[in-house]
């Protein structure tokens, strides 16, 4: 028996091969966007705690110490690595937390790009 000539047999096999490259690209490029939004997301948690933490501790070297401790205790290990804290000790403290990006999962390479976490408080006035 004969095929007739024209006969699309396996074509989709052939496009499923073809757009698979596509297809990966797509959902690599879908979890590098998840990671950014959740290098976010722990920069500004750990910018929170370290205020809230600097505004319990005493005035000085104590609180700055305070804040640097509390916001990179809230990150894990792979996070740690590139995380930049500064506080500001002043009557109103506030928290910078710089994250870098990693590139597909934490504790590989990092993209030049640091993600920034702002967060302040009021000091706690203790009579």
């Amino acid at each position: 028996m004969r095929r007739p000539r024209g006969d699309d047999r396996g074509q989709v096999s052939i496009e499923l091969l073809g757009m698979t490259p596509l297809i990966v690209l797509t959902l690599v490029l879908m979890w590098q966007c998840v990671l950014v939004g959740y290098a976010y997301t722990l920069a500004g948690n750990a910018a929170d705690e370290g205020a809230r933490a600097g505004t319990a501790a005493p005035r000085g070297g104590a609180r700055q110490a305070a804040c640097e401790a509390a916001a990179l205790k809230h990150l894990s290990g792979a996070w740690k690595g590139g995380a930049k804290v500064k506080c500001s000790p002043s009557g109103y403290v506030t928290a910078d937390v710089g994250l870098k990006v990693p590139v597909l999962f934490p504790g590989s390479i990092d993209f030049p790009v640091t993600v920034h976490g702002h967060a302040g408080t009021v000091e706690e006035v203790k009579e």
